[in-house]
């Protein structure tokens, strides 16, 4: 088993090895030592974070809180100052010891360069709905996932954690989504690379496997003039992350450390153990006050720990003989709230990127590997410490069940234990599920500039993301020994999945710059191959004895998916007299999961801006630095969440347990499957308009932006007619959905002086989604819509939510309580709405939805001399949730209706409900989820230079999920499914954090 112990002491060897280099370094006899203050040209204020090195040398250091530095170099050298959105100055020191330096900003950064597909471009060249977070903005803490550290940060981008489980990763939407049953997760491509939505055995998120310590920045692409270039698998938006590189010849070394502690902010409301006595002795019967205890445990509180987490990366950066080189390593070990639960993972990534030929040849290698060992906890727990009995004791002196008490079931003769209802301590410690999937994703990418045609460049990008996921879940035999009657209990299983992609893209670039004409040129044309290989073992099921469960032996050892994407794409850009700006691109997408009929698709998309500030009425002014207005339209495609040879006739092999009998011999058949042979893209069209602004120098400035997104042929998963297909239910297009919206962002800086500086971001999203046809008529009034949403203790597979046309998706669909004049709902007692005289399921409406309406972010940075503070606000409105807890549990039923005693939710004391058989289906569950959230709060302060001035520490303190304000009644008001049912608990962190520079 891989050890992580000793990969950190090996870390921690190396990083003391290098910080001993670093101190007796060789320092030249004639130097002197320089101190100064960088400022800002065009108002004076200071500047922070501003590189400052020796040129040719290897002494380097950054500027203070205030702007100050101080630097030992010759007295005959030349110091170098860079800072991002400022042009570069080069003072030669000529014996000084005193130099101040003012740099100017870059005019509204135009210069700034933006990763886009395939390529990049200047950023006032840009004519999509692009959105750039840098590491600068990124969010603080406990990081365990890449997504997080943009939460909030971009209008039109929704990302909601899906559990606080460590590593369980978020739900990203951009803009909404756009499918109903194929996939609403964006593209996400990291360094070129294009990655795999799917997830890996063994892990609980794919995204897990990127150390967010190693990233530079995200470029998130909305609408379809900017994300068509990568064609059928852009309909839910394009997020690009771009990691660290080596620069120059400097050594720089970095290291950093947060630790965190974790604890459960609040607790599901139940009943406690004195009141759910007083209710069996009311109610009850004689065998359930029998069966009443006198312990009085909290199960949740049990089951819930103080966790502990530690995440450390060392980067180190710098050239060998202009051989740019980054290298990283990482350590990560976080514990759960729920116990039993941990995650580690063991990072490393390497990047070079040299050149050769004067600059001709660029040679980038992005190499990254993960590898990580995660404990499952049992989360059955979290729903067992909500409903099992409290006044029962956790241990008894009895050897069954691992000395864990467990319910008897009365009703039968044996004994033996109740199939439901189990100790959650019994649940967790008695059960190992235990991950240990490695993950490399990497490539190699040459760009070659023509020595005849220097505008022309060839660039061929060769990448892989290659994983193998294993683990086991081992239940020991004295947990459920008992559970199977004449058989051996327990469970001793594995699973294995390896993954191959890889990727060849190669694109030809002309750019070139005409001012006999005014006019910029840049083109692109290339193509891309994408192969998606999955091979998932199959094995036989045993016990905890090692025995084999009987018909367990798979049909297959192993199936092994595979797709391909076979792409031809282009891209022109044209600018005149930097005013006037139009992109137009084209990309014609093969996909092996079509037949050939419908393999091919064409994703068109055409952008136009104007630059209105670069008008002459507007450049004798000095209020308005930047003022553009964007116009794009776009079409982008779906192939994703649907199975690879759905449009083929095929035949299974029939289970061990369905067999036919000739003779003494049983046989395994072949039976026919379900398939639409004319399954084919689902496309998505987007039309957007923006304008871009910019005041007082880019102080202010933002976007307001329009977008109407429409999705035709909706790849769904719909129910067959009897006898027109082998299965009941069938992957086909149908039926349309559209989503509108309207973003709007403003980033300012109010305060900017010596001392102080205020910086201040907000961004509001409106975005209403509609279904407006799933059927393959038109408008079929006998088709209601798709059931979704299904709920806890439901019947017979209930759900309470519904696709419907005129509604938007997750749309709640149940029955309308009564309620008395105080204002009590009645139990039992529903509204009538077909008119019909009965209550039925045919009574249930269309009312609210899991999707809010408007989402909010709004970040705040206060810096003070070498004090630093900020935090982060998030806000859903319009949301609702179905509040599973309380419909599930909160009953008379749940406690008196079984052979043996549950606990309740308190909300049983505020209704009454004695559980009628359609109570679950009530909107009186239907609550208001909208919140205000403080997601991060962090004091920093820049403790200054150290080890001779050649490095710097920071230290922080982070608090994460400060509070929410709502009215939503449950544990938490963020579900992403809209049904909230033993979420796991998303906990308060508090967290120390250490930045050690060279």
């Amino acid at each position: 088993m891989y050890s992580f112990t000793n990969y950190f002491k090996s870390n921690w060897l190396l990083l003391t090895l290098l910080l001993s280099i670093v101190c007796i370094a060789d320092v030249s006899a004639q130097q002197i030592a320089v101190r100064g203050v960088v400022t800002s040209a065009s108002d004076g204020t200071t500047l922070p974070g501003v590189s400052v090195r020796l040129k040719g040398g290897n002494a380097g250091t950054s500027t203070a809180a205030d702007g100050s530095y101080r630097l030992n170099v010759p007295s005959n050298g030349t110091i170098i100052f860079t800072f991002v959105g400022f042009t570069t100055a080069e003072v030669p020191v000529d014996g000084r010891s005193v130099i101040n330096v003012q740099l100017r900003e870059e005019a509204q950064s135009l210069n700034e360069v933006v990763v886009v597909g395939y390529g990049t471009t200047r950023k006032s060249d840009l004519t999509g709905s692009v959105a750039v977070v840098s590491s600068r903005d990124f969010q603080k803490g406990n990081i365990t996932t890449p997504e997080q550290l943009i939460v909030g940060k971009v209008p039109g981008v929704s990302i909601t954690s899906n559990s606080g489980q460590p590593g369980a990763g978020s739900t990203i939407r951009i803009r909404g989504g756009s499918s109903l049953n194929a996939s609403n997760d964006p593209l996400i491509v990291i360094d070129g690379v294009p990655l795999e939505n799917s997830s890996v055995s063994g892990a609980a998120n794919p995204l897990s496997f990127i150390n967010p310590n190693d990233i530079e920045s995200f470029t998130v692409l909305k609408d379809a003039s900017a994300a068509a270039i990568y064609g059928a698998r852009a309909a839910n938006g394009v997020i690009i992350i771009t990691t660290k590189k080596g620069v120059d010849d400097r050594l720089r070394v970095t290291f950093n450390t947060v630790n965190s502690v974790s604890d459960v902010a609040r607790y599901v409301d139940v009943l406690s153990a004195d009141q759910i006595r007083t209710i069996v002795n009311e109610h009850g019967s004689a065998n359930l006050k029998a069966r009443l205890g006198t312990a009085n445990t909290n199960w949740q509180k049990e089951i819930y720990q103080a966790a502990f987490g530690t995440d450390n990366s060392l980067g180190i950066s710098g050239g060998i003989k202009n051989l740019p080189y980054r290298l990283s390593l990482g350590y990560q070990n976080q514990s759960g709230v729920l116990r039993t639960d941990n995650l580690q993972k063991g990072s490393l990534a390497l990047v070079l990127n040299p050149s050769f030929f004067d600059k001709h040849l660029s040679l980038n290698v992005n190499l990254k590997g993960n590898m990580q060992r995660a404990r499952f906890a049992n989360t059955a727990a979290i729903g067992g410490a909500v409903s099992f009995d409290p006044t029962q004791p956790i241990r008894t002196n009895s050897p069954r069940f691992g000395g864990y008490f467990e319910h008897l079931d009365p009703t039968i003769a044996t004994g033996l234990a109740n199939l439901q209802g189990r100790n959650p301590l019994g649940l967790l410690y008695q059960r190992e599920d235990i991950g240990t999937p490695v993950r490399s994703i990497g490539n190699i990418q040459v760009d070659y500039k023509f020595h005849f045609l220097p505008e022309l460049r060839a660039n061929l990008n060769l990448g892989y993301d290659i994983a193998r996921g294993k683990g086991t879940v081992f239940v020991t035999d004295s947990a459920a020994a008992e559970y199977i009657v004449g058989g051996a209990g327990g469970l001793n299983n594995r699973y294995q999945q390896n993954r191959n992609n890889t990727l060849l893209d190669f694109y030809l670039n002309y750019s070139k710059e005409i001012k006999s004409i005014k006019s910029r040129v840049d083109v692109t044309t290339g193509y891309s191959y994408n192969d998606f290989k999955t091979k998932f073992f199959n094995f036989a099921s045993y016990n905890a004895r090692g025995e084999k469960f009987p018909n367990s032996d798979p049909i297959y050892p192993y199936d092994i998916p595979q797709n391909r994407l076979i792409s031809v794409f282009g891209r022109a850009n044209y600018s005149y007299d930097d005013k006037y700006l139009l992109t137009a691109t084209l990309r014609r997408d093969g996909s092996s999961r079509f037949g050939a009929d419908y393999k091919y698709g064409l994703f068109p998309s055409l952008a136009l801006a104007w630059t209105i500030a670069n008008e002459p009425f507007l450049k004798q002014q000095e209020v308005i630095s930047d003022l553009k207005l964007r116009v794009g339209y776009g079409v982008t495609g779906q192939q994703e969440g649907i199975p690879n040879y759905g449009y083929l006739a095929s035949y299974n092999l029939s289970q061990n347990s369905a067999t036919y009998q000739f003779g003494n011999t049983y046989y395994q058949m072949y039976r026919p499957s379900g398939y639409v042979s004319d399954i084919r893209w689902e496309e998505t069209s987007t039309t957007n308009i923006a304008i871009d602004y910019g005041f007082l120098n880019n102080r202010i400035s933002g976007s307001i932006e329009y977008y109407y997104k429409k999705t035709k042929d909706l790849l769904a998963n719909a129910p067959q007619a009897a006898g027109t297909n082998f299965s009941a239910t069938a992957f086909q297009n149908i039926g349309n959905m559209e989503n509108r919206g309207v973003e709007f962002s403003i980033t300012a800086q109010p305060i900017r002086s010596t001392d102080f500086r205020w910086d201040a971001s907000f961004n509001i999203t409106y975005n209403k989604n509609k279904i407006t046809n799933l059927t393959l008529v038109p408008n079929d009034p006998n088709y209601l819509g798709a059931p979704t949403g299904g709920i806890a203790s439901g019947v017979g597979g209930q759900t309470s939510q519904l696709h419907a046309v005129g509604g938007s998706r997750n749309t709640f669909y149940l029955l309308k309580q009564v309620y008395d004049e105080s204002g009590k709902p009645i139990d039992g007692v529903f509204e009538d709405l077909n008119g019909d005289g009965l209550i039925t399921l045919n009574d249930r409406y269309l009312s609210k939805s899991a999707m809010p309406d408007y989402f909010l972010g709004y970040s705040n940075n206060i810096t003070y001399k070498k004090w630093s503070t900020s935090f982060v606000l998030r806000a859903n409105i319009g949301n609702y949730a179905y509040n599973n807890n309380y419909s599930a549990t909160g009953t008379l039923r749940q406690v008196t209706g079984s052979p043996v005693i549950y606990n309740a939710s308190a909300n049983y004391l505020e209704t009454g409900f004695r559980g009628s058989d359609f109570q679950i289906l009530s909107d009186y569950y239907l609550q208001n989820a909208s919140f205000l959230k403080m997601d991060n709060l962090s004091l920093t302060y820049n403790a200054g230079q150290l080890f001779n001035q050649r490095a710097n520490l920071q230290v922080s303190g982070i608090v994460q999920n400060v509070f929410t304000i709502t009215k939503y009644k449950g544990l938490d008001p963020e579900v992403g499914s809209g049904v909230d049912a033993n979420l796991y608990p998303r906990p308060r962190v508090f967290s120390v954090g250490l930045n050690l520079s060279y």
